[in-house]
């Protein structure tokens, strides 16, 4: 295997573990609006990410750096193409850590049920963006011989994209449903749980949806048996969430979402950029790709960096891996 090709299966394990993690926390913020149902509550929600958030976050900085030095041409087309959706995306980011840290710096309700609801969206709005982002990707853009993209931003705005994009926010949104029933106690547990099977269900019928078209459209051997994971995975999760399992609940969903990742990849591979325009303007691993010396270097550095990073974040998990509920909230006091 190549260097190029080593470089594109970690670029796609980054995404894959930015989606898992990032997932069920974009789906907490998103449940701030559908679960929670007064001032403690949203607190419980906001408390079980508080923690790792952040730090879920570092995958997105690695898989933007690791496009940018391995595939500089694949990210230079990405970024253009996808300059405004991006821009929406970075600066939701941007509010919704803002959000987290400002939303207790005062006491008045209208204060923090402002940065309440810019939680919510700014939950909302990324978690439906990538899924436009990656169906788009996977589908095929509009670039030219010079591997530029020549459409508009109404081009991205196809029936398949904004599939995936319903795709990722209901998956999303079950993730989160998931973990809040894990990682809490009382009746937002449970009512948690009841809304965790509502949400996968509509979930599991779009996702289905989108992974069959993605598999006819350009699917192969492995892109189907990652398609048959992912649904059987769902469907799991689904039952272990019924009988209140909700540990295996979460790893299942987290299983559907790596396994539906891998299959966008799996479609997409050697071409990280088809062109919907000509085959032949298509940017590959190999025609994207940096020089060998720079993905040597970029291979012993992510070799020493990346141990140390799951390591840390392994640690933040496990120290806060206890429940919280109402009864952990105290008064609100400024």
């Amino acid at each position: 295997m190549e260097l190029h090709d080593v470089w594109f299966v970690l670029i796609a394990v980054l995404w894959t573990g930015y989606f898992f993690l990032e997932g069920f926390d974009f789906g907490v913020g998103i449940l701030t609006k559908l679960l929670a149902r007064n001032r403690p509550e949203k607190r419980v929600l906001i408390n079980t990410i508080g923690p790792v958030w952040d730090g879920n976050e570092v995958w997105l900085l690695s898989a933007g750096g690791a496009t940018f030095a391995a595939f500089p041409d694949w990210y230079a087309t990405l970024f253009s193409g996808f300059y405004l959706p991006l821009l929406i995306i970075l600066v939701s980011l941007i509010v919704r850590g803002v959000a987290f840290e400002y939303r207790a710096k005062r006491p008045e309700e209208n204060w923090q049920r402002n940065w309440e609801t810019a939680i919510f969206w700014t939950s909302l709005i990324p978690a439906f963006l990538w899924g436009v982002a990656f169906g788009n990707i996977v589908h095929g853009m509009k670039i030219d011989k010079s591997f530029e993209y020549v459409g508009t931003f109404w081009d991205l705005l196809n029936p398949y994209a904004l599939l995936g994009g319903l795709v990722t926010l209901t998956l999303f949104t079950f993730h989160g449903a998931v973990f809040t029933a894990l990682k809490t106690v009382g009746d937002i547990r449970e009512r948690a749980r009841k809304l965790a099977m509502v949400v996968g269900l509509v979930a599991a019928v779009v996702a289905l949806i989108f992974l069959l078209w993605t598999q006819v459209d350009s699917g192969d051997g492995k892109s189907l048996v990652a398609l048959v994971v992912a649904v059987a995975a769902l469907v799991a999760a689904l039952v272990a969430n019924q009988a209140g399992r909700e540990g295996w609940s979460f790893a299942l969903s987290g299983v559907t979402i790596v396994a539906a990742v891998a299959m966008l990849f799996l479609s997409l591979f050697p071409n990280v950029m088809p062109s919907s325009l000509n085959g032949d303007w298509s940017l590959t691993v190999t025609n994207a790709s940096s020089s060998p010396y720079t993905l040597k270097i970029m291979t012993w550095c992510a070799g020493i960096a990346t141990p140390i990073v799951l390591l840390y974040q392994g640690w933040t998990y496990w120290v806060f891996r206890k429940r919280i509920g109402t009864q952990h909230i105290a008064d609100a006091v400024h």
